[in-house]
């Protein structure tokens, strides 16, 4: 039985979509928070119990008679670390036989902020003594188009990031390579640096935009504390807002690229170019 937390989330969703391929409906449990938002899973055959990132018990029980269980880390940065020592905690007690774990891209030498809690968990997980896999995920190219109706609209693309290449892939592209390690044998002990083939400025993410769209859009690059209050000011939580410009520092200092193609070369296909993602939503 494979175990999925975070299942009703962007990246859980694909995750199980993709699994579904190979994998029979009934081997699958989606561990959510709220089933009320699973009623797609169950109605695909697929089991789903409730367990919340915060209740070890819970989680203890969620996780009776599974195999292998892939941890997506949990939204609540700041909150990350105790929330996945309490299911790493829950999946010894169950006896769970391997977890792969939604790390960072390079989280042990990471500029990000972000990398501490991946930091604390990949530890947490080496000291467990359960076999586990890391998949360190570099950026969603979402994560950047969802700033593209706004940059459409006002004919500039805000960030922070310079002149930083950025090996974005997409979730569907993060999910197939889960999907894989979790549902095969053989992944024990490896540790994925996850990115996309090429890798990208925001100043070409915003000649893309104008070239697909047909409207001027430039890159304006501002100061940290000035992105993280243009953020604020367009609404998003302070925390947010300051983790995104952190992550913008961190990307203008190399932080979100890889040129190792380890994520082609795991799911054995070509990432989704920016390209194409930008020519979804435009």
């Amino acid at each position: 039985m494979i175990a999925i937390t975070g299942a009703t989330g962007q990246l859980g969703q694909h995750v199980i979509e993709t699994l579904l391929h190979t994998v029979p409906a009934s081997q699958i449990v989606a561990i959510v928070r709220n089933p009320g938002k699973a009623t797609a899973l169950s109605q695909q055959g697929i089991t789903v119990r409730q367990a919340d990132y915060t209740d070890e018990a819970a989680f203890t029980h969620a996780l009776q008679g599974i195999d292998k269980l892939l941890l997506i880390s949990s939204s609540e940065v700041g909150q990350r670390t105790p929330q996945h020592r309490n299911v790493i905690n829950a999946a010894k007690a169950a006896n769970v036989k391997f977890i792969a774990y939604t790390s960072l891209l390079h989280a042990d030498r990471s500029p990000l902020g972000l990398h501490v809690e991946h930091v604390e968990t990949e530890k947490l997980l080496a000291d467990s003594g359960l076999p586990y896999a890391l998949l360190r995920n570099g950026w969603y190219t979402e994560n950047y188009l969802a700033s593209a109706p706004a940059a459409l609209e006002h004919g500039v693309f805000i960030g922070a990031a310079g002149a930083g290449k950025i090996a974005s892939a997409t979730r569907a592209d993060y999910a197939a390579a889960a999907a894989r390690v979790i549902s095969e044998e053989g992944h024990a002990g490896k540790i994925y640096e996850l990115a996309g083939d090429e890798g990208w400025t925001l100043s070409q993410l915003a000649a893309e935009l104008t070239k697909q769209s047909g409207k001027e859009v430039v890159y304006q690059n501002l100061s940290e504390a000035d992105f993280a209050a243009a953020l604020k000011g367009f609404g998003l939580p302070d925390g947010l807002a300051d983790m995104l410009a952190d992550s913008d520092i961190g990307a203008s200092k190399g932080g979100l690229f890889d040129d190792s193609q380890t994520l082609s070369k795991l799911i054995g296909r070509p990432t989704t170019s920016l390209a194409d993602s930008v020519n979804a939503i435009v």
